[in-house]
Formats: structure tokens, C-alpha cells, sequence
């Protein structure tokens, strides 16, 4: 009997899960979560890869918001690259369906909807994620589209390090493609390309199973080791063995993986006879490391081993008219896949394509095209239709000129303020006022913008994602 593709629901309402899950049923394999953290929990615990997500926005602790759903688009993608997630929310407006897009969800659905054709989205957003995984196993595919300096200096640069046996540690913005880097440019593309290549997701694993899962365990090394297992540096032999999220790696793991870097020795869990690893090793991240090994969450030793070789992946947004061949790329891939003709892009859809910045990276421009392809088979795209699909309030702000205007004339009352509060006895904490300050400015935005993001975002002078991501840290300390 075939596999059914795995497909988890995440709603905070019952009803919604239990019906969906009902309905969806004959054609998928279906698991439900509440919340954000219960939905990255039970991932971790999965054996198997889901190929699906449907998602709600609005979710605890925050439902009247979509900032929670919005965050979990982003931990799924960070757990599964390949996942397809599609956004099921009653927080339907335009502002809320480009953002989602633009962090990597494939479509964006309002509720209520048909069973059948939310099925039809599914099915499609499945079909595509077929079509790309079959484009990587074939290697007359080329996996790095364009022609701009930043994309000849990396095709420079994993010439020159493809062969070697030292570790690569490759650097990139999400869904800038890192993970096509290695498997495809450091791995299918060498000596090694009939070797094995273990790709490992340092955030999608409980960090209790890393270690036996790196390592391997014997039998009776813990509760339900019921017998030996290998793991994947044994498993990699010497092949590689592709470490995603290396900056997730839990402190502890962080010193056993240095060693093996060292001189290739480790141990299974519960053995004290030592194993000789070859395989060699290429780790990603989106985080900058330096900044984690400041902060005391990152080993500066280990940073230092992995990066003999470092490359960086470019952003779209510095790849100049590389969107155009990206564009071109992917829409004959898809309308030959969909068995449609292709779309087109008018000249003022050509100009605002030329403009935008890409902030989700080649996932998003891929995605985009992918819709495209779906609603517009054979037909020109013009301005409006293109604007849809783009995430314009994401671009910075510069704060008004009128407010930095203030900012200059109350500046003598700023400082006799701050001279009088130096110089009482209380302890005092810049980093801490400067938060303070933050948090109660963000607030204020969002009270006068009736909660939403978009226009909260725009009367503190930044981006729509800065906003969320500093409403997210804020939320963490509480």
C-alpha cells in the first residue's frame, strides 16, 4: 500500500482540526496541533518528514494577531526546507497573505473554505514539491541560476573547495538556497557523488536524540535501545554529512562534535570503544556565528573548525538582474510541469519585478512564480496582478522628517534628563532603558493602530518583519 503524503493542521479551534482532518483523511496521513511550541514539539518527535502544512495565523497566546502564525511558518521552513505550507486564517487581509508569502508559504487561503478545493491547493503545492525534489536527483539540472558577480564568486568559490576533505560552513539568509549548495555543488558535483550524503537538521531533532543520532548507541544504552544502532557519521562513512541549523547544536553537543573534528574519533552512546569517522563535513546556518559565540552560545574552537572553508550564499536582493533569469527558470520548469503555457509579465510588471527586493530569497521568487503559473497560465500578468503577490510594506522606512525634527529640539531636555538620572545612587542600564523605551514606543504604535502590524509598523519608521521580530524577543523575556 502506498505512503500517504504527511499532513499537519494547526488551529487552535477544535472543530476546525477535527473537520479538516476528517475530510482530508482518504488522501493524506493527517496530525493536528493547538499551538506554536505543541506543533514544533511534536515535529521533533515525527519520524518521518511532513510534506504539507496547513496553518492558521491567528494562534495562542496571541489569536486576535498573526504573529504566532507567522513565526511558525518560519520554524517549520527552518525545520524542513521542503515542507509546502499553505495558510488556512480568518486574518485574511492582503497585508497579512503577502507577508506569509513572502516567508516562505506557498498559498494563502481564506477561511471559510470548501474541503475540496482547499484539497485541490493542497494537491497542487504537493505536486510541485514532487517536481523539485525529482530536479535535484537529476544532474544535468543546473542548481545555481545567474550570471552576477555574487553568484560567479561562489561558483568560484565551490570549484575551488568541491574536492577538498576539510569542512565547509556555509552562510545565508533563509531560502537563499544552502542547502542546494551542498547537496547538489559540495556533494552530487564531486568525487564523493557516489558516496552516501546524510543531511541532518540540527533544530528539527529533540536535543536529547542528537547525540545518539550523530553517534549512534548500543543496546540498553538508554530506555528502549532495545538494540545497537549506527549512526550517521558510521552511516556517512566516507561520504558527507550535511549538519542544516549548526548554530541550534545544544553547548554539550557542540565539544563532542569538535572532537570528532579534531581526529575523527567518537563514541557510540553507551560504548567506550572509539570509532574513526571520514566522512566529511559541511555545516549551514542563517545565524551569524560570531554574534552566538559573543553571546556565549556558540563555541569559538568549533566555529574555527568548521569554517576552513566558509562560503556565503548572496541574498536575491544582491544578485542584480539574476531575478530575471531566476524568473525565466522557473516559469518554463512549471509550465511545463503544469503542461500550460507560460505567463508573462507586462512592462510595468517587468519594472516593479526589477524593483523588488526578494526579502524570502529565491524561495520566495519561487513560489511566486508558482502562483503565477497556477492563475495566470498562458496569459500577461500585468501591475496589479503582480503587486498582489509582492510583500511591498516590507520595504524599510526612514522615520519622518518632522519626528527627527522633534527628536533634535527636545535633545538639551533628553540630556539634562539623562545627567540627572546618572548620577543617583540606583544602578543604571542603558541596554535596559533603551528596551524599556523600545517596548513602550511599540505599544503606543500598535494601541494607535488598532493592533495592526502593517500600520504600526509604518508609524515607528521600520519594517513590518523588524516589528515582528523585536514583538517576538519581547515576548520571550516575559
Amino acid at each position: 500500500m502506498a505512503i500517504k503524503p504527511l499532513l499537519i493542521i494547526v488551529d487552535d479551534d477544535p472543530l476546525i482540526c477535527d473537520t479538516l482532518s476528517y475530510s482530508m483523511s482518504p488522501a493524506f496521513e493527517v496530525i493536528t496541533s493547538h499551538s506554536r511550541p505543541h506543533c514544533t514539539q511534536l515535529l521533533r518527535q515525527l519520524r518521518r518528514i511532513p510534506e504539507l502544512a496547513l496553518v492558521d495565523l491567528g494562534l495562542p497566546p496571541l489569536p486576535h494577531r498573526p504573529d504566532e502564525g507567522f513565526a511558525l511558518i518560519s520554524d517549520l521552513l527552518k525545520l524542513f526546507p521542503e515542507i509546502r505550507i499553505v495558510v488556512l486564517s480568518g486574518q485574511s487581509d492582503a497585508d497579512n497573505a503577502r507577508h506569509a508569502r513572502t516567508l516562505g508559504a506557498s498559498d494563502f487561503v481564506a477561511k471559510p473554505c470548501n474541503p475540496a478545493d482547499l484539497h485541490k491547493i493542497l494537491q497542487r503545492a504537493l505536486s510541485y514539491r514532487s517536481l523539485d525534489a525529482s530536479r535535484k536527483q537529476d544532474s544535468s539540472v543546473s542548481p545555481l541560476v545567474g550570471n552576477s558577480p555574487a553568484i560567479q564568486k561562489l561558483k568560484v568559490q565551490l570549484q575551488q573547495y568541491a574536492d577538498s576533505p576539510f569542512p565547509v560552513l556555509i552562510e545565508g539568509e533563509s531560502g537563499s538556497g544552502k542547502e542546494i549548495v551542498a547537496s547538489s555543488c559540495l556533494h552530487h558535483d564531486t568525487k564523493r557523488r557516489n558516496k552516501p550524503f546524510l543531511s541532518l537538521n540540527c533544530a528539527a531533532i529533540s536535543p536529547g536524540l542528537v547525540e545518539p543520532t550523530l553517534f549512534g548507541y548500543a543496546k540498553g544504552a538508554f530506555t528502549g535501545a532495545t538494540s545497537a544502532k549506527t549512526g550517521f557519521f558510521e552511516d556517512a562513512a566516507d561520504g558527507t554529512l550535511f549538519l542544516d541549523e549548526i548554530g541550534e547544536l545544544p553547548l554539550e553537543l557542540q565539544t563532542k562534535l569538535l572532537r570528532v573534528l579534531e581526529n575523527g574519533e567518537y563514541q557510540r552512546v553507551g560504548e567506550t570503544q572509539k570509532c574513526i569517522s571520514h566522512a566529511r563535513i559541511i555545516a549551514a546556518t542563517n545565524r551569524d556565528l560570531r554574534k552566538e559565540i559573543r553571546a556565549g552560545n556558540f563555541r569559538a574552537d568549533l566555529y574555527h573548525r568548521l569554517s576552513v572553508f566558509s562560503i556565503s550564499v548572496p541574498p536575491l536582493r544582491e544578485m542584480d538582474d539574476d531575478k530575471f533569469l531566476l524568473l525565466e527558470h522557473f516559469r518554463q520548469r512549471y509550465a511545463t510541469q503544469s503542461q500550460q503555457n507560460a505567463f508573462m509579465l507586462s512592462d510595468e510588471a517587468h519594472a516593479l519585478w526589477s524593483r523588488y527586493g526578494f526579502p524570502g530569497n529565491v524561495r520566495e521568487l519561487r513560489n511566486i512564480v508558482i502562483r503565477l503559473t497556477a492563475k495566470y497560465p498562458g496569459q500577461t500578468v500585468d501591475y496589479s496582478a503582480l503587486e498582489a503577490e509582492l510583500d511591498l510594506l516590507d520595504e524599510p522606512l526612514a522615520p519622518a522628517p518632522a519626528a527627527r525634527a522633534n527628536l533634535g529640539e527636545d535633545s538639551d531636555t533628553l540630556i539634562l534628563a539623562a545627567n540627572k538620572r546618572l548620577q543617583q545612587p540606583e544602578p543604571f542600564s542603558l541596554d535596559r532603558l533603551l528596551a524599556d523605551t523600545e517596548r513602550n514606543y511599540i505599544e503606543a504604535a500598535l494601541q494607535l493602530a488598532h493592533g495592526n502590524v502593517s500600520q504600526a509598523a509604518r508609524l515607528l519608521g521600520i519594517n513590518r518583519t523588524t516589528l515582528y521580530n523585536r514583538m517576538e524577543s519581547f515576548a520571550k523575556e516575559q
